[in-house]
This record gives C-alpha cells, sequence and structure tokens, in this order.
C-alpha cells in the first residue's frame, strides 16, 4: 500500500518520517487523541477507513481498537496548513484513550475555561 504521491509530497515529517495525527469525534468535536503517523499509515487509514497510526515504542503499525474492539470509523482525513500534521473525523466506538476514557484529555485541566 502507498500513498497517493500527490499527497505525499505536501506532507512535512520530522526526522523519523512521522508527523503527528488528531483524532476528533465527529459527533461531538472533542479532540480524543493524538498519534503519529508515517505514509503508510495514512495510506492504511485512507484505504481502510480505520483509524491506523505508527507506534514509535514497538516500531510497528496499529489500528485503533484491534485488540481492545474500541475502533474509529474515518469520516474525513484534513492535512494543516503547514502540512505537518493531520486530522481525522472519526466515530469513535468506545473509549479512545488508553486508559479507558473517552478522550485522552479528559486528565488535567492547565487553565480552565473562563
Amino acid at each position: 500500500m502507498s500513498l497517493d504521491p500527490a499527497i505525499a509530497s505536501r506532507l512535512k515529517r520530522n526526522d523519523a518520517g512521522l508527523f503527528s495525527a488528531v483524532a476528533q469525534e465527529r459527533a461531538t468535536g472533542d479532540v480524543l487523541m493524538v498519534a503519529w503517523m508515517d505514509d503508510e499509515a495514512l495510506a492504511r487509514t485512507l484505504e481502510t477507513r480505520r483509524g491506523t497510526y505508527y507506534s514509535r515504542s514497538r516500531q510497528q503499525y496499529w489500528v485503533k481498537g484491534e485488540t481492545s474492539g474500541h475502533t474509529q470509523y474515518v469520516h474525513e482525513v484534513r492535512l494543516d496548513c503547514d502540512g505537518d500534521s493531520v486530522l481525522l473525523v472519526v466515530d469513535q466506538e468506545g473509549a479512545a484513550c488508553h486508559t479507558g476514557t473517552h478522550t485522552c484529555f479528559d486528565a488535567d485541566v492547565l487553565l480552565p475555561a473562563e
């Protein structure tokens, strides 16, 4: 599986060939999680519509929900203006965070809303 060259040419990657991916829930607008992707992970996501990421610690690809059952169906993928991040608009089934919470951003609030 390879990424369309027109898309690949617009991406800016870090030294490891990775870029950030933000998953946002379609129904609520909640930011669910941030993970890493490379060209292969993005190509897999575009082809399958399942959130597919690259684990830096395990050095392997992982599909969200493959082991937990907490899947992401990808409705839309957007490239940011700098080309160094993508936004995945998803339907999240179950918890998005590995801690079991709906979003990885449920934890510490550093600056509360006014």
